[in-house]
């Protein structure tokens, strides 16, 4: 906890704070090895850039190699067991701008570019890919036919992604403009204009928001 975050605190919540640090002092391990293990990452790992603030929980899966493709800003966070992966690192594949959150167990798998603008949350388990496995070939395996040429994914300002969501783009290119909304499960294969709230499999706009009534959360709860 900050000590502005501390002074601001009223006196029965820092009771409570002190109460659950009491309960459980073990809690601090997790926690201090996740301050070192981002400031190990951000020191040391050959980002296209990254900025300040960087939270990264310890168990985030992230390769060295693959970090010159990859652009963090401003005080994003990676919660547990997140992973970034790469195809390939030839100039920004992953660009993550301020202020976002990536949830536990978030996958993010880039072969051409995938660009989450500032602000955006993404809860547990959502996965965000620009490309597929080829399958057309009936004589071979999945596995063995390599990945689709795939396409370009852009997340705007502001977008909220419930748990489980899953955001694939084969090919062309698929914007979720900002302040979108996306319902837990949900599986969104085409862009969609911005203020909207979609849901189902394959994901289809519900409802368009009221941006004078828009309070989408973007930073992570603690």
């Amino acid at each position: 906890m900050s000590s502005d975050a501390a002074r601001n605190m009223t006196v029965p919540q820092k009771n409570e704070a002190s109460r659950a640090l009491f309960d459980d002092p073990l809690r601090l391990l997790p926690q201090s090895m996740t301050k070192l293990f981002s400031f190990w990452v951000r020191a040391t790992y050959p980002f296209d850039s990254i900025g300040t603030h960087l939270s990264m929980h310890h168990s985030t899966r992230l390769n060295r190699r693959v970090t010159p493709g990859i652009r963090l800003g401003n005080f994003v966070t990676f919660k547990k067991d997140a992973w970034l992966n790469l195809w390939e690192t030839q100039g920004p594949k992953i660009i993550i701008d301020d202020n976002c959150c990536i949830g536990a167990r978030s996958v993010i798998s880039a072969q051409n570019r995938i660009h989450i603008e500032r602000d955006v949350r993404l809860e547990a388990s959502v996965l965000i890919q620009d490309h597929n496995h080829a399958y057309e070939d009936v004589q071979k395996p999945i596995r063995d036919q390599g990945l689709t040429p795939g396409g370009t994914i852009r997340i705007e300002r502001g977008c909220y992604i419930g748990q489980g969501v899953a955001i694939v783009c084969p090919q062309g290119e698929l914007v979720l403009g900002h302040h979108c909304v996306v319902m837990p499960n949900s599986v969104v294969l085409k862009g969609a204009p911005p203020y909207s709230l979609l849901s189902g499999n394959p994901a289809r706009i519900v409802e368009q928001l009221d941006p004078s009534q828009s309070g989408i959360q973007s930073a992570c709860a603690s």
